[in-house]
């Protein structure tokens, strides 16, 4: 059935104050796959606390407000919920430890049609203690079974698609089996990334891996393939999730340079050759 319009657009998050310590830090790198090679310091800066640094992704797990769309009176069918899209800058470096106070809202309720669903587009602010911003993410829900409410809001512009041809680089990385249940632990508890018969009720043969984590496993190929590991040259860092991916598969990761230090991208599951990431756009910094 139509989610309630009015009641998700006006609904009123709660400033979320979070302190996160080393553990977490490298908690969130192992769970996107840094540290697979042990021996590679490139990845040790991010999950070994000598020297420890923060993987910027990171901010998407910090400030988080909860799996609020399953509460009732958003009206919105939760188990058929799938993120849609994620957006991410970041204006500052986050430190490897501290406290964070994530601001939310909801930006744009989209009806798609009674036939498509809607879309629910939350912005959430991350600042650190002295209210300084570190981050800004937006994040689209898409509610598979709630469109129909017959108003709403324009979308955002939309992202760009990939470039023709191939890729300049292209980077696989293979996603541990045991990988949603490791990522989950950092927030996200959705039991569709956990529990078999709650993925099947939502039409999954076995669950699915959090988009997020396969949006951070993009990010460590994009780090390993044109920064060295120097994960703070990552200034931004968009894409679609265009389908879902499985614990255990090999995440292909193709990129394209772009003038100005811009960067396309895209992700495969290379043993199904599904796009599971498409328009993603990335900017590192010099």
């Amino acid at each position: 059935m139509p989610l309630d319009y009015a009641t998700v657009k006006n609904w009123r998050f709660d400033d979320v104050r979070q302190r996160y310590d080393e553990k977490d830090t490298m908690l969130y790198a192992l769970g996107i796959g840094l540290g697979q090679d042990p021996e590679d310091a490139g990845q040790l800066r991010y999950v070994y606390e000598k020297d420890l640094q923060a993987f910027p992704t990171m901010s998407v797990v910090l400030g988080y407000p909860g799996f609020w769309v399953r509460d009732a009176r958003a009206g919105i069918d939760w188990v058929r919920v799938v993120h849609g899209e994620q957006r991410l800058t970041m204006h500052a470096p986050l430190p490897a430890s501290g406290v964070v106070i994530g601001k939310s809202r909801n930006t744009h309720v989209i009806d798609k049609g009674a036939d498509k669903g809607a879309i629910v587009i939350t912005e959430r602010a991350l600042h650190d203690g002295t209210g300084a911003r570190l981050a800004t993410l937006q994040q689209s829900t898409f509610c598979r079974g709630d469109g129909g409410f017959g108003q709403g809001d324009s979308g955002p512009e939309p992202l760009p698609a990939a470039p023709a041809g191939e890729p300049d680089l292209r980077c696989e990385l293979r996603i541990p089996p045991d990988a949603a249940l490791l990522y989950r632990l950092n927030a996200d508890r959705n039991p569709l990334h956990a529990d078999p018969e709650v993925a099947r009720q939502a039409g999954y043969p076995r669950p699915i891996l959090h988009g997020l984590c396969s949006y951070g496993v993009m990010a460590h190929a994009i780090v390993k393939s044109c920064c060295d590991y120097n994960a703070s040259r990552l200034a931004s860092l968009n894409t679609r999730f265009s389908a879902p991916v499985y614990p255990g598969e090999t995440l292909q990761c193709d990129i394209w340079r772009m003038p100005g230090g811009q960067l396309r991208f895209q992700a495969r599951a290379q043993e199904r050759n599904v796009v599971v990431l498409s328009h993603g756009t990335a900017e590192l910094r010099p």
